[in-house]
């Protein structure tokens, strides 16, 4: 068979895939923001069957076969070639796993979330802990089945972050610990230089929606291919190229919560959207790393939406809107309280500074949950030893401390620490971009758009067909840096509080 007769077969396998893909996002993307919720259980039956038949689909020896050939054959195009063996190595993680255990941790996973939401709400991580401890021993299984040889934490980093290990993330860390950890206590002492006061107040979340369209609008995110719904915890889900979504959820007594998490989340949506059209409905567009995929939506919501030149074009709105409670807020006050560093409990309220603690938190409980040398029946109280020991502060409820976070519900273990390289990564293409246009004209005239254009031109164009490492040496002309993200962070957060 010729190379473009088993590139057809290849593309209409493709597509059959794709259509389980939209139909189950569509599923997953509804179950967290709009479907009632006693209507879960025969929801998750049914989103169960349909992973049973995309499981059948993905280990088609037949298609395996095609693909296989395909990636020998001299004539196909490197795109193609790289995508196939990118599918490939995908593949190869799933299909030692037996289909009736791959389709019952499915139904897990969703439970697992119904619970977790339980739980969260009613503060009581009892109800969840079961269905966690299972989660967890099915993943650790499934990484066995891939290579029980190799220590199943780096298994489960590459996951997320190709060619990330232990070793690497741990040197990472070390460097963060020893650089910011100071910093951060020398903060925790001058509190008094930046006022944040008068975000103890009440901000009617009608007012808040109406600022967050116009600030949508600001970032170019636009009805005809994004759309904003509201959940429990913040996510985006990128259905296609031209139909990506988004939620936050608004808190009365917490303005800047959902300011940020829609900021964040158009990162990523801005990423997916802005993938060349002719990837679309392939595996370049769904293979694109988590630490990748994190620092654009922590470009966006910190090294953007946390500049002076920012609020230029929107801080007046926001004043508009709250009269009273900003009527004696200046814009530079404003900016220097969404600045403020003081350590937290929530991970997802944390200031640019403290944030890469709570990751490394996470980060330490994972490689203990994975490699054993901690018991399911610690993981409660180690998780309030770890905050207490890195920030200080202890969480006095389990809403505050385990269960903040959805990530584990479903197994994702390894994708916190993409955060905090994310920024890292971040840090490097701000400074990069800064280089080659007037970022903060930009921000300021209301031309966003020139922003989102050289992030597609760099970063965003080719999904994810370019590695890591390829995607930072074209942007920056360097490899990986964190020195950039330290940097970056005690520049800033030194001057803010005026720290010699």
């Amino acid at each position: 068979m010729n190379t473009q007769e088993l590139v057809k077969q290849y593309q209409e396998w493709e597509l059959k895939l794709s259509a389980y893909t939209l139909a189950l996002s569509t599923m997953g993307f509804d179950s967290r923001t709009i479907a009632p919720t006693n209507g879960s259980a025969y929801r998750n039956k049914r989103n169960a069957y349909l992973v049973g038949e995309y499981f059948s689909i993905v280990n088609d020896e037949n298609i395996l076969e095609v693909m296989k050939q395909l990636s020998t054959k001299e004539d196909l195009d490197e795109k193609t070639k790289r995508a196939i063996n990118y599918r490939l190595a995908d593949i190869a993680k799933i299909n030692c796993i037996p289909k009736e255990e791959y389709v019952k941790y499915d139904e897990l996973a969703s439970i697992s979330y119904d619970k977790w939401y339980e739980a969260k709400h009613n503060n009581d991580y009892a109800l969840f802990e079961p269905y966690l401890k299972e989660t967890i021993l099915t993943k650790k299984r499934f990484l066995e089945y891939r290579n029980k040889n190799n220590a199943l934490y780096n298994l489960a980093l590459d996951d997320y972050e190709i060619g990330m290990t232990m070793e690497e993330y741990d040197e990472f860390f070390s460097l963060i610990k020893e650089k910011l950890v100071p910093l951060i206590h020398q903060i925790s002492q001058k509190q008094d230089e930046v006022d944040t006061s008068f975000f103890n107040q009440k901000f009617d979340i009608e007012k808040q929606r109406i600022f967050m369209n116009q600030m949508m609008n600001y970032l170019g995110f636009t009805k005809d291919w994004g759309y904003l719904s509201e959940s429990e915890h913040p996510f985006t889900s990128g259905f296609s190229i031209n139909d990506v979504r988004i939620t936050t959820r608004y808190i009365e007594d917490n303005l800047i919560s959902s300011i940020f998490s829609i900021i964040h989340e158009i990162g990523h949506a801005t990423y997916n959207h802005q993938i060349d059209e002719r990837f679309d409905g392939t595996y370049l567009v769904d293979n694109i790393t988590s630490g990748l995929h994190e620092s654009q939506s922590r470009l966006f919501e910190n090294y953007l939406g946390r500049s002076d030149a920012f609020w230029d074009n929107n801080y007046q709105t926001l004043q508009n809107l709250f009269p009273e409670q900003l009527k004696d807020v200046t814009q530079e006050m404003f900016v220097r309280a969404i600045n403020a560093s003081c350590p937290s409990l929530i991970r997802t309220e944390a200031d640019e500074l403290t944030y890469p603690i709570h990751i490394y938190i996470r980060y330490e409980m994972e490689k203990a949950i994975m490699d054993g040398s901690m018991t399911l029946e610690q993981l409660n109280e180690k998780w309030k030893d770890l905050y207490e020991e890195n920030l200080g502060i202890r969480p006095d409820t389990d809403t505050d401390g385990i269960l903040q976070d959805v990530h584990w519900s479903d197994g994702s273990f390894g994708y916190f620490p993409t955060y905090a390289l994310g920024s890292a990564y971040a840090a490097q293409f701000y400074q990069a971009m800064r280089k080659d246009i007037d970022v903060d004209d930009c921000l300021r005239n209301n031309n966003f758009n020139a922003i989102k254009l050289w992030l597609k031109e760099h970063i965003h164009k080719d999904g994810g067909l370019l590695t890591p490492k390829e995607v930072l040496l074209r942007a920056t002309n360097e490899p990986f840096n964190p020195n950039y993200y330290i940097d970056y962070l005690t520049n800033k957060y030194k001057k803010l509080y005026n720290i010699d």
